[in-house]
């Protein structure tokens, strides 16, 4: 299985909180990411899209779990 499907999967049991905060390290994450990258080059720039990537599978989830659908 991808390592995109376990993470949506893993996702699945978490309650409205865990996700939120979950985020909000991840968006704090991000930030430090970014800065970094913009002061001096990282030596993977693809973290910042595969963590950007994340954040919208967690809001998505999110979302999923507010509608109760």
């Amino acid at each position: 299985m991808s390592k995109k499907n376990e993470f949506a999967q893993s996702l699945s049991g978490l309650t409205e909180a865990d996700l939120n905060a979950k985020i909000k390290e991840d968006e704090m994450r991000m930030k430090k990411l970014t800065f970094a990258h913009a002061i001096a080059p990282l030596e993977n720039p693809q973290s910042i899209r595969v963590l950007r990537r994340d954040i919208a599978r967690l809001k998505t989830q999110l979302r999923i779990t507010q509608i109760g659908a």
